[in-house]
């Protein structure tokens, strides 16, 4: 401030001693009008000044005074946190003596809470009993020491899990039909083994809580397989809880094996067939043949041509041969004659006997070609593949074999029927040459009598 107002002096100086005499009057006079006003503002701003330094002053006092009440606190705190991280520790050293032997027994009841809660999601007896499926959950997921409750809870979902396996009892279930609607369904549970209905046995699915049914149901239906034993009713059930009933679906039926040999297996059938109406109508013949012949043997005296016994005794009695060979020879003709005709039939069945078994060979080795070509081209990663394709290959074999076996034993007795009526025959015709050679013998001997007579007389 003195630097401006000497600035100020200096300069009105200079103005004085430059400035005309008749103009010094006037410039004082204003030079001093403005260093009145000046000197007014400045008063002014040294006052502003001063209550802004008293007011600043007032802030600090009131900020240092709070500081040093927080810093009191702070040390308060930090004393206090001290203490209490003291008392934590001794707190935390007895709850670890006192939880000592609770913790293995919290580590027990979790295992054994997982336990009941497998057989939950597995068993049908699970059903109805929501409240033990939360209990048992809550036990599982719990990060402390479980209550009282709760392992009072555990123990009655252990009871009720045993009363529901001991017992058959009537539930309602979600039920998915072949439609694929649902709806509540009263159904039988046997135990914790399997749901049933009057239709056979269900699936129960623990993951979405629905029933359906099996697509295939054991042979004996569920009523029907019922037996009562002393008074209680008795019936068989699955007890790998549905695992055998699922593999029903796997074995296939005897048409669908059938339907596996594919079309050399129906060409075996065929032949199966073939044979088989061949060896039934061959087989009513020869024993309505048999059955005339046991009629004509009773009746020698009177041959009959509706068997071959009957017409290889006419050739005998309408034969004039002069000699016993001659006799013989014709005899053996008609015997070779109906010899044909018995055993008409016989070799062809024995021709599809021979057949089928190469057929089913044939089959086999084109089905396994076909299996080798599926793992070429998209690999044996899923055995399953090469064992079904080497399965229904084999098909065909057992076809053949199944085909061959009753043909062949058809065969043997055909030819037994045959044999058996031809040996018939055969000793009738041995018998008649014999007759006649006798016959012939005794005619010679008369004659020879006759004339040694004529001769002594």
């Amino acid at each position: 401030m003195k630097r401006y107002l000497a600035t100020i002096t200096l300069s009105v100086m200079m103005l004085f001693s430059i400035a005309p005499s008749y103009a010094n009057q006037s410039l004082l006079n204003q030079t001093a009008h403005a260093k009145a006003a000046e000197q007014k503002a400045n008063k002014q701003r040294e006052g502003e000044f001063a209550a802004t330094e008293a007011q600043l002053k007032r802030e600090l006092n009131a900020l240092q005074a709070k500081r040093k009440r927080l810093d009191k606190d702070i040390q308060t705190l930090s004393d206090t946190f001290q203490v209490n991280e003291q008392i934590l520790a001794d707190k935390e050293k007895q709850l670890t003596l006192a939880t000592g032997s609770l913790g293995e027994i919290f580590g027990v009841v979790r295992q054994a809470a997982k336990d009941v809660q497998l057989e939950q999601q597995r068993s049908v007896a699970s059903i109805g009993a929501a409240a033990d499926v939360a209990v048992v959950s809550a036990i599982i997921e719990a990060k402390s020491i479980p209550t009282k409750d709760e392992l009072y809870g555990l123990w009655q979902a252990y009871v009720h899990q045993i009363n529901a396996g001991a017992q058959a009892s009537l539930v309602s279930v979600p039920y998915v039909d072949h439609s694929g609607e649902i709806s509540q369904k009263q159904v039988l549970r046997l135990g914790a083994f399997a749901l049933a209905d009057e239709e056979g046995y269900l699936a129960w699915d623990a993951s979405k809580h629905i029933a359906t049914r099996y697509s295939v149901q054991p042979d004996s239906a569920l009523l029907s397989s019922m037996k009562v034993s002393q008074g209680v009713s008795v019936v068989a059930v699955d007890a790998t809880r549905g695992a055998l009933l699922e593999q029903l679906a796997n074995n296939p039926t005897l048409i669908q094996r059938i339907e596996q040999g594919g079309i050399v297996g129906k060409i075996i059938l065929g032949l199966l067939l073939i044979g088989l109406l061949i060896g039934v109508y061959r087989a009513l013949i020869l024993l309505s043949i048999k059955s005339k012949i046991s009629k004509q043997l009773k009746q020698v005296d009177s041959p009959t041509a509706d068997n071959p016994l009957g017409r290889v005794m006419l050739v005998h009695k309408e034969d004039k041969s002069p000699t016993i060979e001659a006799l013989e020879l014709r005899l053996l003709e008609a015997v070779m004659d109906e010899q044909e005709s018995l055993e008409k039939g016989i070799s062809t069945v024995k021709l599809l006997a021979a057949i089928a078994p190469m057929l089913g060979l044939l089959g086999t080795v084109t089905g396994m070609i076909d299996t080798f070509q599926t793992i070429t081209q998209f690999g044996n990663a899923d055995p399953r593949i090469m064992a079904g394709g080497i399965s229904m290959a084999l098909i065909t074999t057992v076809l053949g074999l199944i085909a061959a076996m009753p043909l062949l034993l058809v065969h043997n007795m055909l030819s037994s029927l045959s044999e058996g009526i031809r040996n018939i025959i055969e000793k009738q015709g041995v018998g008649l040459v014999a007759e006649r050679a006798e016959q012939a013998q005794n005619l010679k001997l008369t004659t020879e009598q006759n004339a040694s007579q004529e001769v002594i007389a």
